[in-house]
């Protein structure tokens, strides 16, 4: 039996919002460590990422969702339904609008889905360090003219603005409950998965508008080499990049590899501070032919 304070609460969060809403940055703020990957790309969040915040009289997991967004392909489809599957089925609904954009139709088309919860719906602005503070007024009216919030709260996860008064909101709201995780876990992510989220990061960066949304990572081995003569252990991690077309396969590789060993280089940092060992990365870039709308492929890298 754990032994629990009275009164202690334990339910799950979702934060929704349009791509780019800064969802998974404030996800990783709350929970003080990175569990969600992120750039600033579309679709960079492709999966329900769960990150844990552990509290004295709470325990609050939160889950990161793609972008809810009018889809284009079979993949965006997909990333809908993730994230519909996952609102029906958590306590508290945190709906992402950034501070630096104009609410427009896609935020509208968001607000009317979540009318139709049940669940008590936050509204929370992100990135108000972006800008002025005078203008903040006007963005929280216009915020709240979009529906019947349960909250509506500015934050700002890359500087900490009111992060911890979010998750004060958010756990009045959850039910009493022993916690559902021990003590110091922070995710529940497989560790194939978070490394492949680390390598896409990676070859986000810097690419053209078109390519992310064309970029799939899948991890195909992770084995231990024996160690000799008292030496670190290492890992041998082999990575699958997977593009549409050739020209996209190019982009990635770069000039004579240049890009795609600057792509392992950052990669491999992360990878190593996961796993606490040396990382010997090695990643390969494929072509898997219009991916995003094929059933059987989808399927094969996991959507």
């Amino acid at each position: 039996m754990i032994d629990v304070p009275e009164g202690f609460r334990s339910g799950f969060a979702c934060f929704v919002g349009r791509p780019n809403a800064g969802k998974s940055t404030l996800t990783n703020a709350l929970v003080g460590t990175k569990v969600a990957i992120t750039a600033d790309q579309p679709q960079t969040t492709r999966r329900a990422i769960r990150g844990i915040v552990h509290r004295p009289e709470a325990q609050l997991v939160i889950v990161d969702t793609p972008g809810l967004h009018r889809p284009r392909t079979l993949l965006g489809e997909r990333l809908n339904d993730v994230v519909r599957e996952t609102l029906s089925d958590v306590d508290v609904i945190g709906f992402c609008l950034p501070a630096n954009e104009k609410t427009g139709p896609g935020d509208q088309w968001i607000a009317r889905e979540l009318a139709e919860l049940r669940a008590p719906v936050i509204a929370i602005v992100t990135k108000t360090d972006l800008i002025p503070h005078a203008t903040l007024p006007m963005r929280l009216t216009a915020v709240s003219e979009l529906g019947d919030w349960a909250e509506i709260i500015p934050v700002s996860a890359v500087r900490g603005d009111q992060v911890d008064l979010l998750a004060d909101l958010i756990v009045a709201r959850l039910p009493e409950g022993p916690p559902m995780y021990p003590e110091g876990d922070l995710t529940d992510e497989p560790q194939a998965i978070m490394i492949a989220e680390l390598v896409r990061e990676a070859a986000l960066e810097g690419v053209r508008d078109e390519l992310p949304h064309s970029l799939a990572v899948m991890v195909d081995e992770i084995t231990q080499r024996e160690p000799v003569n008292g030496a670190q252990p290492v890992a041998d991690v082999s990575v699958a990049i997977y593009v549409e077309r050739d020209s996209q396969k190019g982009i990635v590789i770069g000039h004579k590899g240049s890009r795609l060993k600057d792509v392992g280089t950052r990669a491999r940092q992360g990878i190593e501070a996961l796993m606490g060992q040396r990382v010997y990365l090695d990643i390969r870039v494929k072509i898997a032919k219009d991916w995003q709308r094929d059933p059987k492929q989808l399927g094969r890298l996991g959507f």
